[in-house]
């Protein structure tokens, strides 16, 4: 076939667990998709992608990664591309241990990588270079194609993403977020959150057990249990834009 798609976890399925419980988010992932010669994808840098790898996917999880009889793909998706896919798999390599293929380069014992963030053709080559030199063969990484191979206007852009920042288990609400020891700039907020507007007019998201008496959210919901509760036009959704661009020039217009 042309492609085919695998199992794969995306940061709030993992985060969700909780910082404490990140082994367990991982353990269930290789009870839910680890069958013999199936194959399926973790991210793995929530916190701290190197810990992930060395500790808990090479240690904790290493027999029941192997007993599965399933090719485990860690995904790291901050940091250096290059650096960070070539550590990761020196780690994985000293854990899992490698076999030496027919052009006498080294390929991970069950488990792979896949790289989707910061791609471009310029860090893909310096990735592939960087296994290249170390000995690893290229068949242990995937890539993972966005912005970057096209016109390089994503959400890093502006440095903008939406990520779920609380989840409610069992009646309780618990944080949920992302602090990538890779990537400082990449931690998401957390908790319930508000939009509020001070006195001067500009907004903030703050803690909903934070706000004061009084004051109101901005936020709307407009997707709810499977259904849209909001509906808006894109006539109105460039009206707002253009009034924040406005307040914002005339907020910093010279005295």
């Amino acid at each position: 076939m042309a492609g085919f798609s695998i199992p794969a976890a995306e940061h709030s399925t993992i985060t969700g667990w909780g910082r404490d419980h990140e082994s367990d988010a991982y353990s269930n992932m290789v009870d839910q998709f680890g069958k013999p010669g199936a194959t399926f994808a973790v991210v793995s840098d929530s916190y701290d992608i190197f810990n992930a790898c060395a500790r808990i996917w090479g240690e904790e999880l290493k027999a029941k990664v192997v007993a599965s009889g399933a090719t485990l793909v860690v995904r790291p998706d901050s940091g250096d591309p290059a650096e960070t896919t070539l550590q990761v798999a020196r780690i994985l390599a000293d854990r899992f241990g490698t076999t030496t293929n027919a052009k006498g380069f080294r390929v991970l014992n069950n488990v792979r990588i896949i790289q989707g963030d910061g791609v471009t053709l310029d860090s893909l080559r310096l990735c592939l270079s960087n296994f290249y030199h170390n000995g690893f063969s290229a068949e242990n990484i995937a890539f993972g194609m966005g912005g970057g191979l096209l016109q390089q206007v994503n959400r890093d852009t502006m440095q903008w993403a939406m990520k779920c920042s609380a989840m409610q288990v069992n009646g309780e609400w618990r944080d949920v977020y992302k602090s990538p020891v890779g990537d400082m700039g990449k931690a998401s907020k957390k908790g319930r959150l508000a939009l509020v507007r001070d006195a001067n007019g500009f907004e903030s998201t703050v803690r909903e057990e934070t706000m004061a008496v009084g004051q109101a959210d901005l936020l709307q919901t407009v997707f709810e249990n499977g259904r849209i509760v909001e509906s808006t036009t894109f006539d109105a959704v460039r009206e707002r834009a253009a009034a924040g661009v406005n307040q914002f020039i005339t907020s910093r217009a010279p005295l």
